[in-house]
């Protein structure tokens, strides 16, 4: 059973000011501090991890992986396994930020996905999640919840400012390619990275076509993260265009087809609720 104090915090909005809504808009992403309580976040925290140790036995041992296999332990969509994990993810709290940030009438759920950086674990390569979405919409939105404090050498996320406008590296998968490619790119450009550590109850936002990556996790412990990909709740589903798209459609919009509104039943409206 939830505590109440944690069910009111997610019902609860959190206050975005102008400067932030506006940062966001232009940099493509946004840190809020103290979007969660510490509460809160242990609280999601066990029952998280418990859905990562029980669904993470398929993986290999981390020194036979490949580089995005050893980026971090991924298992989406919890919240349609876990009541407990739904109640987070599809909290108004976080998809009324989401649906502002996006300056949208109205937030949806993609999809979710715990990724959890295991103690030794290594980078996550430079890449745009919007690769992977057929989406006909720019406003799209990952909110990053670490379930614990994320210092530097544990591998907090990191983003590339304004990169959301660049159209190079939309083709690019996350691999060792796209780090190496991307890396290359925003030299030549200049592009500068902004890396922090977060606190425990700190949020991140990031654009779908933001360049973002997170270093290696060199300390003994997990980085533990939970995720939550929003959509504008009119979004619309493009014709696929690759296999990554035909995947995307069938795994988290099923049913749906291309033209029509992403609202399969894995695609519920979190803001508004429907009692506003």
């Amino acid at each position: 059973m939830i505590p109440t104090a944690i069910t009111d915090e997610l019902a609860t909005p959190f206050a975005l000011d102008n400067a932030e809504i506006a940062g966001y808009q232009k940099d493509g992403f946004v840190v809020l501090r103290g979007v969660l309580s510490r509460e809160t976040i242990d609280f999601f925290e066990n029952h998280v991890t418990r859905q990562v140790e029980a669904n993470s036995a398929h993986y290999l041992p981390l020194e036979k992986r490949d580089t995005y296999g050893k980026a971090f332990l991924q298992i989406p969509n919890l919240w349609t396994h876990d009541e407990t994990i739904a109640a987070l993810v599809r909290s108004s709290r976080l998809g009324r930020i989401a649906a502002e940030l996006m300056e949208c009438a109205g937030a949806r759920i993609y999809h979710d996905q715990a990724l959890y950086k295991e103690a030794g674990g290594g980078k996550t390569p430079w890449h745009a999640d919007q690769f992977y979405w057929p989406l006909d919409t720019v406003s799209t939105t990952t909110a990053w919840i670490p379930l614990q404090d994320t210092p530097l050498d544990m591998g907090p996320l990191a983003f590339s400012p304004e990169s959301q406008h660049v159209s190079f590296g939309r083709d690019l998968a996350i691999s060792d390619e796209s780090d190496r490619r991307i890396g290359d790119f925003m030299k030549t450009r200049d592009q500068t990275l902004v890396e922090e550590p977060f606190a425990a109850g700190d949020v991140s936002f990031h654009m779908g076509w933001t360049f973002h990556r997170a270093g290696a996790n060199l300390t003994d412990r997990p980085r533990r993260v939970m995720t939550v990909i929003y959509m504008d709740k009119d979004a619309r589903i493009l014709e696929p265009k690759s296999d990554p798209h035909r995947k995307d459609l069938e795994a988290w919009m099923p049913g749906c087809k291309p033209g029509e509104i992403a609202a399969s039943r894995l695609n519920p409206v979190v803001w508004p609720v429907e009692s506003e």
